[in-house]
């Protein structure tokens, strides 16, 4: 708990600052590095979290693909093949000791974690009001907490035991409730202050469907670490892990709500 205050306190209002009043290159950098360390760590948990070498050409490959989205977001599948094929041949030079776990997780880091990474400049570059912007955040984070309480208060059956036992059903409905609310004191601070145009109504759709996909985004990078048997992916943010610990679900939320924003906001 003491960790989850610290980051807190330190962490939000820079992610706030960022999000809402950085300039789009400082956010872009920002996204960039934290596309890069998820890559990093991405390879480093597939080597049983021991360095292997290729770490960096995960990095590199992430952080350039957010730099395109940033600057040609039109070639950017034109990079991923070109991409991809040179990461490729590297594996067939380099064959014996890249291995394909190594080669899957360079793959997966570089066009995942960067496509999902960007879409806070794709959705800056629509036109869409950078409050929105938190929303991810707000309805993945949100999802965490209220699980983390609600398990810790009620939980009594398992959600996926075999891939987080901790986890409980209990815990997952009070998450899903705390996104409703937060969702809706967010739709109404929006509309009260900034001429929100998501009702209410549509919000809780919006935030039951991210409080699903934020479960499924962190169990999935929670089956990842246990079938490679490490805690954390790193140690970034402390006692709370790394980059993939702390945003598992944004990850997966994130282009959930650029397509619903997408649609509803234009």
């Amino acid at each position: 708990m003491k960790s989850r205050i610290l980051v807190a306190v330190v962490g939000v209002p820079v992610l706030v600052w960022v999000v809402l009043w950085a300039p789009t290159l400082v956010m872009m950098a920002a996204l960039a590095i934290l596309a890069g360390i998820g890559s990093w760590e991405l390879v480093r948990c597939v080597n049983g979290g021991e360095r292997c070498g290729w770490e960096s050409v995960g990095v590199i490959f992430s952080m350039w693909a957010v730099w395109v989205y940033y600057k040609s977001p039109d070639a950017i599948a034109v990079f991923f093949v070109a991409a991809g094929v040179l990461v490729s041949a590297l594996a067939v030079l380099e064959a014996g000791k890249m291995k394909f776990h190594h080669l899957t997780a360079i793959l997966f880091g570089g066009i995942f974690l960067s496509y999902s990474f960007s879409a806070f400049l794709r959705m800056e570059a629509a036109g869409i009001h950078r409050a929105y912007l938190l929303l991810p955040f707000i309805l993945s984070f949100a999802c965490d907490t209220f699980a983390y309480f609600a398990g810790l208060a009620f939980g009594k059956h398992k959600l996926a035991p075999k891939v987080s036992p901790k986890k409980t059903i209990e815990g997952s409905i009070g998450g899903m409730a705390g996104n409703v609310v937060c969702g809706l004191l967010f739709a109404f601070v929006m509309d009260r202050w900034f001429g929100g145009s998501i009702g209410y109504g549509p919000m809780v759709v919006l935030a039951l469907l991210c409080g699903i996909v934020a479960q499924v985004g962190d169990l999935s990078f929670s089956l990842i670490k246990r079938e490679f048997g490490i805690k954390d992916y790193g140690h970034l943010f402390l006692e709370h892990g790394g980059v993939l610990d702390r945003f598992d679900s944004v990850l997966f939320v994130t282009p959930v709500i650029e397509m619903v924003l997408m649609f509803a906001l234009r």
